[in-house]
């Protein structure tokens, strides 16, 4: 795995950068979530309304996530207690239960190393960033938003759906797929392949973009 460095930031299709941190379920690594997929998330701080509104919308959609086999880790540059009073507070104040640890990273090393710190943004606390990395630890995608703003959940829920579906199928999915839409042949390769191909049953509009049903 990579190490952690404030100067690091992650790449797409490389090994997530490691971490080993405290969390409001006791400590994790990146390599407890070996097997697994993972949705890495940052939040600017506990407390604040926007948060709110995304942490109880990861609970409700927390059982459609493990039925894709992977799990939530939340962080903020808050302390374990921060969060810890904030999940009670969400449950006495809105009755939802957040089911999934917190990592308290207030020497900022994991959200460096993320690159969670948008200076253009705040020194001192993380935006709205979002890492999905595989069941292998490589870091598959990763999504961030302005402070102002608060993330879509179920077009995360889609985009690990999409990306499992292409790497069970070998194939690419459309803007806005969903599950049982058609999906997107990869186009040829060679002049040779680009003559065959409008003939291999596919519904194709011309010979670089062809769909398929599963």
């Amino acid at each position: 795995m990579n190490e952690l460095s404030a100067t690091a930031l992650p790449r797409l299709n490389e090994p997530a950068p490691d971490f080993d941190a405290k969390t409001t379920h006791g400590p994790r690594k990146l390599v407890d979530y070996k097997g697994k997929w993972l949705l890495l998330f940052s939040h600017p701080a506990d407390f604040t309304p926007v948060c709110t509104t995304e942490f109880m919308a990861f609970a409700k959609h927390y059982p459609e996530f493990q039925k894709l086999g992977c799990e939530l880790l939340g962080l903020s540059i808050d302390s374990t207690y921060a969060h810890i009073a904030w999940v009670r507070n969400i449950k006495e104040k809105f009755g939802v239960d957040v089911p999934f640890p917190i990592i308290e990273d207030l020497s900022m090393r994991v959200a460096h190393a993320y690159g969670m710190i948008q200076p253009g943004a705040s020194d001192t606390s993380a935006v709205r960033s979002t890492f999905v990395i595989d069941d292998k630890g490589t870091l598959r995608a990763m999504v961030y938003y302005p402070m102002s703003n608060g993330r879509s959940i179920p077009e995360f829920v889609r985009l690990v759906t999409a990306m499992q579906t292409s790497d069970k199928y070998g194939v690419a999915t459309p803007e806005g797929w969903q599950p049982g839409d058609k999906l997107i042949v990869p186009p040829p390769q060679t002049a040779q392949d680009a003559q065959a191909r409008m003939g291999e049953g596919h519904e194709c509009v011309d010979w670089y973009f062809c769909k398929k049903a599963l």
